[in-house]
């Protein structure tokens, strides 16, 4: 009776481990999923969106070392508002700048806009503080991820070359020009722009005034 008791007890236990190794891990199942997600066209942009939104949240841009922080030599660029409204770079000269090069299509980009948003409505009322969000889509298609996205930031289009310091190569790419027309930040990709790092050092720039 023993020996039988026994005998099932390992079959038993052979048919766990059995079960075991045939059990899919939650890990792999998660990461087919993900893979089989980004291959589908629907799902591919909200999905690089979300982990984009992820790293945003705990990336911070950093501050250029002095010693190597590139000053601006040319502001002879002319943009213009989607809303036909012609603006000339020179006009910022000796004011805080953050430009920002971007695109509705772009999943960093669409995952950092909520920050950048938030830090322009922090400043929107300071004239010594310049946004220009740069993006050469369609006007149509601007107007329309502004919209859904519930954006109040003016978009502006490039008419001329934009300074060569700039040197935008991929988007999102993100400047802060300090008064002195000194690039004191230059971030390629998603990053949180609303954090205290980023409102501090564009407080200290504005001490002079």
């Amino acid at each position: 009776m023993l020996v039988l008791e026994h005998g099932v007890k390992l079959r038993c236990h052979a048919l766990l481990v059995i079960m075991k190794l045939k059990k899919p891990k939650i890990s792999s199942v998660i990461f087919v999923l993900v893979i089989v997600l980004f291959l589908i066209p629907q799902t591919r942009l909200p999905i690089q969106v979300f982990i984009s939104s992820l790293v945003s949240k705990v990336v911070s841009p950093s501050v250029i070392e002095k010693e190597e922080q590139q000053h601006l030599t040319d502001y002879n660029w002319t943009l213009q508002s989607i809303n036909g409204n012609s603006f000339d770079f020179n006009s910022a000269k000796g004011k805080v700048v953050v430009v920002n090069f971007w695109a509705t299509w772009c999943p960093p980009c669409i995952a950092e806009m909520p920050s950048l948003e938030a830090l322009y409505q922090h400043y929107r009322s300071n004239e010594n503080v310049v946004f220009l969000f740069v993006s050469n889509e369609d006007i149509q298609v601007i107007n329309d991820f502004k919209q859904r996205k519930g954006l109040s930031f003016e978009v502006y289009q490039a008419m001329t070359e934009y300074p060569e310091e700039f040197n935008v190569t991929t988007i999102p790419r993100t400047f802060i020009v300090g008064v002195d027309g000194s690039i004191i930040v230059d971030k390629t990709g998603a990053a949180n722009w609303s954090s205290d790092a980023v409102i501090k050092l564009i407080d200290n720039e504005l001490k002079v005034f």
